[in-house]
């Protein structure tokens, strides 16, 4: 008997499984299951504090350079070996040729890559620190690369986007955000 209940032990899982899997399709068409749903804590409050050293001909980035801006400013965490931060960057270019204050926060990557990259793709930030350790990015809730926020003029955290910035994300979300918060 004990055998018979083992050998059904895979299927009662397959069947689990299923279960879940065809329950997040459903959320997922009805719109109740948001795959990017984990929220952020940092959402209407200010950004945590961090010092950051800059890459090489960039002015460094410090918690204290996000108060009393003249504008709401993006804060994107990115990486010279993170393949979607490419798929975004024509976006965040797009938006420093706009006047849209960019800040980088280059995430445990070497400088020398990092520096290639821009070389590249261009730099979009007026601000750019690094975080070899990863530490600064541990406090703003980081799960992984690209990973972007936007702050309104006070320096309070109003969005967050984890993934990359695509063009729909950028008229969909960005856009009537900035505008909400300048």
């Amino acid at each position: 008997m004990k055998r018979r209940w083992l050998m059904l032990a895979p299927l009662g899982v397959a069947v689990a499984g299923g279960a879940g899997f065809y329950a997040m399709l459903r959320g997922l068409g009805s719109g109740s299951y948001d795959p990017r749903g984990v929220p952020s804590v940092l959402v209407g409050k200010p950004a945590p504090a961090f010092s950051l050293p800059p890459l090489e001909g960039q002015p460094a980035l410090a918690n204290t350079d996000l108060t009393d801006l003249p504008a709401p400013v993006l804060v994107n965490f990115w990486a010279s070996w993170c393949v979607p931060c490419i798929v975004e960057h024509p976006q965040l270019m797009r938006l420093s040729r706009e006047g849209v204050p960019v800040l980088g926060i280059n995430y445990k990557d070497k400088p020398a890559d990092a520096a290639g990259f821009l070389a590249r793709h261009g730099n979009p930030f007026r601000r750019l620190g690094r975080d070899e350790p990863g530490r600064v990015a541990i406090d703003w809730g980081v799960y992984g690369v690209p990973e972007t926020y936007l702050l309104d003029r006070q320096g309070i955290v109003r969005w967050r986007w984890p993934g990359p910035v695509t063009p729909e994300v950028l008229e969909q979300d960005i856009r009537p955000l900035l505008k909400r918060y300048s």
